[in-house]
């Protein structure tokens, strides 16, 4: 379980439910099952819980007859204590240069049911696609009750399991401030259970805690973890208004600015929260509402270049942040994004 949010603090708790491969004519059903079990489980209507199937069915049917190492994420939702749901596809190719047309209503896919994806954009309260040829494609699909508005995230994230294991050491979360919003990623030592319960009891730290400077969270959560075995982690404190980003982390947690294909790495020191940690000392990054901040655990390699991906930032943080995790994720370990846009 990951939670990306606390609603009390005004942003959505979004959990990670799992991961499906999406690579044979029987796994649009599958999807369509578990997506239409979550919308249940939350209180859709009957009318939204089959609306919900539709857009899962059309969503993974164009993976299977069109994409390459197609893949689901299905999430949770919830603000305000209101439920919802949300779908996110990924593919390596073959990409599409124009991927909004084939959203627009009237356009069906091979294979579907004869309605199109532009049922998705139709149907979904909220969606986004980028694609690029040679790359793949990502969408992602956002269902709330009928009648509900809930305003677009300003940071997401997502987690993915290593191979062989049943829950993942990663976790994020982020915080709504007064001035703008603190950001965390946390890398549990080691794999499994053990490794989530590090990562899980940062998340409730940094959740209730009342401090707003990275360095203090950080020194907070090295007492808090000493339980455990401890964690990688960063945090930063943006703040749009005053075009700033003040960063702390220990251990392998990679981040940068990035900003129109220009980035700027951000700095982490050697060590572990909760047993070897050096004192935490904050930096501050200047940024740009045009900014994106990225963070991501060791999980996914360094070398990832949004450069590469033609008009990824102009795109939501949920869509950047699985378009790097899908380019950049090492398989044999679990792997964390966090993206936050500025403005």
């Amino acid at each position: 379980m990951t939670h990306a949010a606390d609603d009390s603090y005004g942003l959505a708790v979004v959990e990670d439910v799992g991961w499906l491969r999406v690579d044979d004519p029987s796994s649009p059903g599958t999807v369509r099952r578990r997506l239409v079990e979550l919308a249940r489980q939350v209180g859709f209507s009957e009318t939204r819980t089959g609306e919900v199937g539709i857009v899962a069915t059309e969503l993974a049917t164009n993976l299977v007859k069109h994409a390459r190492d197609g893949a689901v994420l299905l999430r949770l939702l919830r603000s305000d204590g209101v439920g919802g749901v949300e779908i996110v596809t990924v593919d390596s190719g073959p990409g599409m240069r124009d991927p909004r047309a084939v959203f627009a209503d009237g356009r069906s896919t091979a294979g579907t049911l004869g309605i199109g994806l532009g049922a998705v954009a139709r149907l979904s309260s909220r969606y986004d696609v980028h694609s690029a040829p040679g790359h793949g494609t990502v969408v992602t699909a956002t269902l709330w009750p009928a009648g509900v508005e809930v305003s677009p995230e300003p940071a997401a994230g997502l987690t993915r399991v290593m191979s062989g294991e049943e829950i993942c050491g990663d976790a994020y979360a982020v915080r709504s401030v007064h001035d703008g919003l603190l950001l965390m990623v946390a890398d549990g030592l080691g794999h499994g259970p053990l490794a989530a319960r590090a990562s899980s009891e940062a998340v409730r730290v940094f959740r209730e805690s009342t401090h707003h400077s990275p360095a203090e969270l950080l020194r907070e959560l090295h007492r808090a973890l000493q339980p455990t075995r401890g964690a990688a982690i960063a945090i930063g404190h943006l703040q749009p208004r005053r075009a700033l980003l003040t960063y702390a982390g220990i251990g392998n947690i990679a981040g940068r600015v990035v900003d129109n294909g220009a980035t700027k790495g951000l700095v982490s020191h050697p060590g572990i929260v909760g047993h070897h940690a050096r004192v935490p000392r904050s930096l501050v990054y200047d940024v740009t509402p045009t900014s994106y901040v990225v963070m991501h655990s060791d999980g996914v390699r360094d070398r990832w270049d949004t450069a590469e991906l033609p008009g990824l930032l102009n795109h939501t943080p949920l869509v950047v942040a699985t378009s790097i995790l899908r380019d950049a994720g090492v398989r044999p370990d679990d792997a964390s994004v966090l993206v936050a846009q500025v403005a």
